[in-house]
């Protein structure tokens, strides 16, 4: 049922502790007036509590000193007030707000620390509904390559101790009232690890107002756009300059362990201690790094198969009979122009073309390509096994479900409300309207530039290709076609960085504006608005060359043109080899300048970080401030263009492999590099980044699922008709078993009126009569490649349906683990229960009286 949500005063609290006695108010956008909160404050429980909390998070401003009547001194009063206002509300909501000043003549940097009491951090994980441990258990890692190297009694040298691993737990939801049955309760200092503090005390941040919010004066991140604060995040755990070499001792920090055990080059063939990454930076960062791992592995055995189909076809260039009678035809193949103006030419002139296409093109490409299109299917079926295996030990295998709450922006601004049907409470609803039309619309605009670019390069090609091939120097005519590639190719790449950037900008204010309810679903939307067009623009080109250059050229004294241009023809190697190039020019290109990006970028950034933020510390000769030091770091921009990346790398691997063997083996060079430069930006030149729960790695698998049923139907087109393979098996069966004359068999000859218009004959790559017409081998040929496609697309998505009907999605031992833990949480509540009826006592381990809920 819907309900119209009431309409709030500006005076209005959005997070009062002092009203936490109240049971029935919704804590999505529960509101008390800011007089009523005055007069009550939290107070932390004096048994046993620190008589001063840690620091929990860091919030920065900058002043300048020497601008003090500058024009923008109203909008400097504007966000002064703002500020004082969200610092008071914060301290309404129980917090410890402490301000440390470092200034020089002409600037003031002022560092907020927030702490946040023991009942503060009860009452928001029990809102927050953050799961917490009952029982210890035995750490139970494995990997799969380690089981398997155990049981064969082979050494595994990808194994290594990692210290101070943590254990696993049976967990459930925090509930403040059954305190005692949860596991380090007598410890206040320690029964919260720090990244659950972080995540209370963002959640008070982001909900907390300094204005009216429906306006959206509220929240950390609207105070971060207005320029109030210059920066807020949690402390790193300690500096990374005091870590001993080759230490093993107990005495290491968790950061410093990750430094030593992780985030080195020397560890590059060392699985990832995930489990210490996931205690250090929650769960999201930890799956990214888990499936960027599981991924490179599985990259090992398709690299290994490509490169040695790679050199079968380095061995076949040399005994390939057609290839040796096109390169030893000498005049025997008079060719026709390739354009209006240009000259007659020879084929023998091609034969490095034709040599170079032969490596890509051979009959093991074929078994290549089913190889990986299995690869594919088996790989996401055994992600959904590791997903599930770790979402189960890191306590989020229903955190979508159950646990995740409506965004601060969209519970503010949500004009009605509505019964949750899973935790059966009152949450914002806020009506579909048209707003995913409308960023439809600006969608396909984009897109459609990206095709203005594609088309626009098609024309720069085939005019490229004419001015060189009038060249004198016959060199470069003979090339002229690969030399209008390859520059295209390059040039493609430039504007796919352009165009990149701006839609990514773009994607998220239409996302923003779509309100939508969780932060998994507003993550889902944006990746999906800008992997759209990220494929359009990564892949338009590729797919161009691969299905559409060199079919609708005509025949000569018809050919066709677009804007008055005559189309593109497939050079004497044919086609896949340039889009081979195509491939490794976008593909490894993209690679080698995201990472000179990743190594130099925040090198550069960070050295400037540095020189400006210790411009209040000149002359002190004193050492930072942890809270300084981590100001110097760069703030972390998440895990969007990482995983983007991954996912058109794997769209590459994939859908172009029957091009491009040695794809795997590009990918597999580059992940293993990405994920120490990653670990690296993570460790020691970012800011701690608060700590985000995850269930799985979101839309990115279905987008991945969505890949590989395109590389099914990619591949079995590019063999069927861009790969010289059907023709050949039709030949070898029809006319000649060793392929003699095959070349003369694929070339058709002038029609008449052109030869006599000309005066001389010659001939073009096609299977047309004298008269221009497709011939009967043209349908006899399009007929067998229809069956291939068909055929072959059929095997292999019967065979993937087949796997994924074998292998569990999840293992049968973590459902047992599942149904075990289920049965201890409910039990422990339940004797609980039983305890205080027969008792009569009441919970008195929290202090209920002064700011918890009774």
């Amino acid at each position: 049922m819907l309900r119209r949500r009431a309409r709030e005063e500006d005076s209005a609290v959005l997070i009062d502790m002092a009203s936490l006695e109240s049971e029935n108010g919704s804590s999505y956008g529960s509101t008390a007036h800011a007089s009523e909160a005055g007069k009550q404050q939290v107070a932390p429980s004096r048994v046993g509590s620190p008589a001063k909390p840690p620091i929990d998070f860091v919030l920065v401003w900058e002043e300048d000193l020497r601008n003090q009547e500058s024009p923008t001194q109203d909008k400097t009063d504007t966000r002064e007030f703002w500020r004082e206002t969200f610092l008071e509300k914060l301290r309404l909501a129980g917090l410890h707000v402490d301000q440390h000043d470092v200034q020089d003549k002409a600037t003031a940097v002022h560092y907020i620390l927030l702490r946040a009491p023991w009942a503060v951090l009860c009452y928001y994980a029990e809102d927050l509904r953050l799961k917490l441990p009952l029982q210890e258990l035995p750490n139970q890692a494995s990997n799969w390559s380690a089981t398997l190297l155990e049981w064969l009694g082979i050494p595994n040298i990808l194994l290594e101790h990692v210290p101070d691993t943590p254990p696993e737990y049976y967990s459930c939801q925090f509930k403040a009232s059954k305190l005692q049955w949860f596991l380090g309760s007598d410890n206040q200092d320690t029964f919260f690890t720090s990244t659950k503090r972080h995540q209370i005390l963002f959640e008070i941040l982001a909900k907390t107002q300094y204005g009216h919010e429906k306006k959206g004066f509220f929240g950390i991140d609207q105070l971060l756009a207005e320029g109030v604060f210059s920066a807020a995040f949690p402390l790193h755990d300690g500096p990374l300059s005091a870590v001993p070499e080759n230490s093993q001792g107990p005495g290491l920090t968790q950061r410093q362990v990750l430094l030593q055990h992780w985030a080195r080059w020397g560890k590059w063939n060392k699985y990832q201690p995930l489990d210490h990454v996931r205690q250090y930076f929650g769960e999201k960062v930890a799956l990214y790094f888990a499936w960027l791992g599981f991924y490179t592995g599985w990259l090992l055995p398709a690299a290994v198969v490509g490169t040695v189909v790679f050199l079968v076809g380095c061995f076949l260039v040399f005994s390939d009979i057609p290839t040796q009678e096109l390169c030893h035809s000498s005049d025997g193949f008079d060719m026709c122009p390739l354009c209006a103006d240009c000259s007659f030419w020879l084929l023998s002139s091609a034969c490095t073309l034709a040599q170079a296409g032969r490596l890509f093109d051979h009959g093991g490409t074929v078994f290549f390509s089913l190889f990986m299109a299995l690869w594919a299917v088996l790989l996401l079926e055994y992600w959904k096994r590791k997903n599930a295996t770790l979402a189960y030990r890191w306590d989020c295998s229903d955190y979508e479900d159950i646990e995740e709450r409506p965004r601060p922006q969209f519970a503010a601004k949500a004009p009605l409300t509505a019964l949750n049907p899973i935790t059966g409470e009152d949450e914002p609803y806020f009506p579909e309207k048209s707003r995913m039309l409308a960023g439809s619309v600006v969608l396909l605009m984009m897109v459609a530039v990206v095709i203005m670019c594609l088309v626009s390069i098609i024309l720069y090609r085939a005019i490229m290709a004419v001015l060189v091939s009038k060249s004198d120097n016959a060199f470069l005519s003979a090339w002229a076609p690969r030399i209008a590639s390859l520059t295209g190719s390059v040039v493609n790449l430039v504007f796919i960085v352009i165009l990149s950037k701006v839609y990514v900008v773009l994607a998220q204010v239409l996302t923003k504006w779509e309100m939508h309810r969780t932060q998994t679903s507003f993550e889902d939307a944006f990746t999906l608005k800008v992997f759209i067009f990220q494929f359009v623009n990564f892949y338009a080109s590729p797919v161009y060359i691969a299905f559409f250059k060199g079919r609708f050229v005509g025949y000569p004294g018809n050919y066709h043109t677009l804007f008055g241009v005559r189309n593109e023809e497939c050079a004497a190697g044919g086609c896949l080899i340039e889009l081979a190039q195509e491939l490794l020019v976008i593909m490894v290109g993209k690679q080698i300048i995201n990472n000179v990006q990743e190594v130099l970028v925040p090198k550069m950034k960070g050295c400037w970080q540095k020189l400006y933020s210790r411009r209040g510390k000149a002359g002190t000769g004193a050492h930072p401030a942890p809270w300084e030091a981590d100001y110097e770091l760069l703030p972390c921009e998440g895990l969007f263009h990482e995983y983007l990346e991954m996912v058109l790398q794997f769209g590459f691997v994939t859908i172009f492999v029957a091009a491009c063997p040695l794809a795997p083996l590009f990918a597999l060079l580059n992940n293993w590099v990405e994920i120490r430069l990653d670990a690296r930006k993570f460790v020691c030149e970012y800011r701690r980044p608060v700590a985000e729960r995850a269930q799985d790695i979101g839309i990115w698998f279905h987008i991945l699922a969505g890949l590989t049923h395109l590389a099914v139907i990619s591949n079995a087109f590019l063999l069927a008709f861009s790969s010289d393979f059907l023709p050949r098996a039709y030949y070898r069966w029809t006319r000649a078993p060793d392929l003699r004359g095959f070349l003369n068999f694929t070339l058709a000859r002038a029609p008449p009126a052109f030869a006599a218009a000309h005066n001389r004959t010659c001939r073009y790559r096609a299977f047309r009569d004298d008269d221009g017409h497709y011939s009967q081998t043209y349908w006899t040929l399009l007929a067998i490649r229809l069956a291939f496609v068909i055929v072959f697309e059929h095997v292999v998505f019967s065979t993937g349906r087949l796997l994924d009907l074998l292998v569990p999605d999840i293992p049968e031992s973590v459902e047992i683990k599942v149904k075990r833990e289920y049965y201890l949480a409910k039990q422990a509540l339940a004797e609980n229960e039983a305890l205080l009826g027969a008792t009569g006592a009441k919970d008195d381990q929290l202090p209920s009286s002064e700011g918890l809920p009774a």
